[in-house]
């Protein structure tokens, strides 16, 4: 009988090489952190003991002068902990990898070396076409760092200001009510035969949450609106005790209003914020209370608010006072600094380990998902909507 026909060659039933994928090394990173030289602020990314431990890993900062002392700490404390001290900001942004708060103006950019890194915020909504522009005139790799995501899904950095803006805003509120020439001189704390102070907090995502644990841990009477069940639901557990919870409906937000001393708005939307408190509603409200809108910046969930900055925080409308400053955190640099920076460095040091941006990219969805140009191609397809520019999907660069 003859032999069965194999459907294989001699050639390919030979033992074969198996090609296995080269593990890259660790790389050595170059960080430039340039001072901060937007209008009031005042965080830097990094605290000296971020940059031990950078330093400790065989990684290079190079910081300009002055860039925290806004934030509470000297040149002094980040060369003892590592880093070199220029005055040279050139020099700074000469650096592969540049490392800020807030976006790179177009005079920084210039600045900037072609084929560098730039790791910062986006802030979309503030941004112009010539900035996107100037970092593909670089071939600019940069990430957002607003748009990281964690393991489980959330954005850590805007996690992480929010808690402080949610916890912030009733403080805020509070030293407005005393110290305010139209304040109503109610103290926020639990004083025996003292009714408490009333709070309406519109929103019950992170700010929310934050906003109540403030209210409650100072003796303050707390209700809190927001149209999604799951989110109060959630508010309940996490709070640990029995909440006013309702969803937002304008004859109970409005009930809510007349009688409150604090009213916080926290409620975010798609491209802006949706106007839950109408300025007929706002009128209605008791002389001397205070509204503080966390969401100006994405134009305010109450209809009478208006964009204020730290040095003027506040306008009277109908009797009320209104705080619309839209960087809260920056009120409080030394905590967003170090809250920025328990962010910053384990990126910085996977980045490394995994031999450079573009390995960690690849390895990290979360991480990729903050990238929005990847050697001047513009990879964010939001960006691209808004400015009506061609993009690329990060997945088909980097593989």
């Amino acid at each position: 009988m003859s032999q069965p026909k194999s459907p294989f060659t001699k050639a390919q039933l030979l033992p074969q090489e198996e090609k296995l994928e080269i593990a890259h090394g660790k790389s050595d990173l170059i960080i430039g952190i340039p001072k901060e030289t937007h209008f009031q602020e005042q965080r830097i990314c990094l605290t000296p003991d971020a940059i031990a431990a950078l330093f400790a890993n065989g990684h290079q900062i190079l910081i300009e002068s002055g860039a925290g002392e806004e934030a509470g700490y000297s040149d002094r404390e980040y060369s003892e902990a590592g880093a070199k001290i220029t005055s040279d900001t050139k020099k700074v942004f000469g650096c592969p990898i540049i490392l800020k708060v807030e976006p790179p103006t177009l005079g920084e950019l210039e600045m900037i070396q072609p084929k560098s890194v730039l790791i910062s915020a986006l802030q979309l909504k503030t941004q112009e076409k010539a900035y996107f522009e100037a970092l593909s005139k670089k071939k600019i790799t940069a990430l957002a760092f607003e748009f990281i995501k964690d393991e489980d899904g959330s954005y850590p950095a805007v996690k992480s200001l929010s808690e402080i803006a949610g916890t912030a805003s009733v403080l805020i509120a509070a030293e407005l009510m005393v110290n305010h020439e139209e304040g109503n001189g109610r103290l926020l704390g639990n004083i025996s035969g003292v009714p408490p102070v009333e709070v309406v907090i519109i929103g019950a995502g992170t700010v929310g949450l934050h906003a109540i644990r403030a209210a409650l841990g100072l003796g303050a009477s707390v209700k809190v609106f927001d149209n999604s069940i799951t989110k109060l639901r959630r508010i309940q557990s996490k709070v640990g005790q029995s909440l006013y919870t309702s969803t937002i409906q304008p004859k109970t937000v409005l009930k809510a209003l007349r009688r409150c001393d604090i009213a916080i708005g926290a409620v975010r939307g798609q491209h802006r914020s949706p106007v839950i408190v109408t300025e007929a509603m706002v009128e209605r409200m008791k002389k001397g209370s205070v509204i503080i809108d966390v969401s100006i910046d994405m134009g305010g969930c109450f209809e009478s608010s208006e964009m204020t900055s730290h040095d003027q925080p506040t306008v009277v409308k109908h009797g009320v006072i209104h705080y619309g400053v839209p960087n809260i955190p920056a009120r409080y640099p030394k905590s967003a600094s170090i809250s920025l920076s328990n962010i910053f460095t384990p990126y910085l040091l996977q980045i490394a380990e995994c031999g450079g941006l573009e390995e960690a990219i690849r390895s990290d969805a979360g991480l990729k998902n903050g990238l929005y140009f990847y050697h001047g191609i513009l990879t964010s397809k939001a960006v691209a909507d808004w400015f009506d520019m061609p993009y690329s999907d990060p997945n088909l660069l980097i593989f």
